[in-house]
């Protein structure tokens, strides 16, 4: 499969509504100590899809975040990207042909390239091996491997936004109208916040992280996310708040058609005045104010893995009326065999210390 590739400006990527392959994210990205590179991607219609007798060419493009992991060596990756997608048959032939012509543009110092792929996945029961295998088929260097781990949740649950504000109610489940209802009962409400308010998310997410037994991110991680010179996508602050105190707040990102759930936080105390409710429900609303025709409410666990750590957190967003879709998720292209072996145990070992 021939793919022309051509660098581009970051500030120039196309409109999209996946939010981390945006110029926005791209800026958001740049201050956090990534090197934002674009592409122009220019393929065959019918060799993307053989069954079609077209002969036009679909032009898109792909952002690329580069970062030195030592003084020798990079890697590259692609947040849900590229959104251009393939017939299943033959998506190891696409992503091994984009990243045998990114080989040629990108730096020399680059040992893969993670591809997070946003393509939906229907297959429930395809082990990692066997997907390994189907990727390879019909590839010339068999280089490409499945991740140690995402990057971006494949699994997730999207809310469609298209019908009015009273359908989109309706269709939620029982449970979840009766806590919105008394979130409004309790006198929780929702304001937009600013980069002012900053420290409220920031203690609340501690307290979070500390509570659920995850990471934390750093500050910077979400200062970035304020004062961007991009405007294909927006990052709005929520706060809930009950008799002045600030009980939840989430970050909400607009991009094109789509809303997303990008961060969220909740303090233990007020739980029982169901701020998360009237947190979503105010994303909802202002999603809806905005344009979005649907709300990705970005991560839930595997269907069926009952005992997933995110298993409780699914039901919540779950009861928002969403349907779950599962996407591919990361992908790795292999530049340099042997450096990019030695960077896999090197990331098998940080995984192991974050799950102590």
């Amino acid at each position: 499969m021939k793919i022309d590739i051509f660098p581009k400006n970051p500030h120039d990527l196309y409109t999209t509504p996946l939010l981390q392959q945006t110029a926005y994210w791209s800026e958001v990205k740049s201050k956090l100590g990534f090197i934002p590179l674009a592409f122009e991607i220019e393929v065959r219609e019918k060799d993307l899809h053989p069954s079609l007798s077209s002969s036009s060419r679909i032009r898109d493009d792909i952002l690329i975040l580069y970062r030195k992991i030592n003084k020798e060596e990079a890697v590259c990756y692609s947040p849900y990207g590229p959104l251009l997608s393939p017939d299943e048959e033959i998506m190891g032939d696409f992503i091994e042909s984009l990243a045998e012509g990114l080989r040629e543009v990108l730096p020399k110092d680059v040992i893969l390239i993670r591809f997070d792929l946003p393509w939906f996945d229907e297959r429930d029961d395809m082990d990692i091996k066997s997907m390994e295998i189907m990727m390879n088929w019909g590839t010339v260097n068999h280089n490409i491997r499945h991740s140690f781990s995402d990057m971006l949740p494949s699994n997730t649950t999207f809310v469609d936004l298209s019908p009015s504000l009273d359908e989109i109610v309706m269709n939620m489940k029982n449970k979840t109208r009766y806590n919105i209802r008394l979130s409004q009962k309790r006198g929780v409400v929702v304001r937009e916040g600013s980069e002012e308010d900053l420290p409220i998310f920031l203690s609340l997410y501690k307290e979070t992280a500390q509570r659920n037994g995850i990471r934390n991110h750093s500050s910077s991680s979400f200062s970035s996310l304020f004062h961007t010179n991009e405007d294909d996508a927006v990052v709005k602050l929520l706060i809930a708040e009950r008799e002045g105190e600030s009980l939840a707040a989430l970050f909400l990102s607009l991009s094109d058609d789509r809303a997303s759930y990008l961060y969220g936080a909740s303090s233990t105390l007020g739980r029982e005045h169901m701020p998360t409710y009237a947190l979503q429900m105010a994303a909802i609303r202002e999603a809806k104010r905005n344009g979005a025709r649907e709300y990705d409410m970005f991560g839930v666990a595997p269907e069926g893995e009952e005992n997933h750590p995110l298993s409780g957190l699914s039901r919540f967003k779950l009861g928002f009326g969403g349907k779950r879709v599962k996407r591919m998720g990361c992908w790795d292209y292999v530049l340099k065999k042997d450096e990019a072996e030695r960077f896999f145990l090197e990331e098998r070992g940080w995984q192991k210390y974050h799950e102590r």
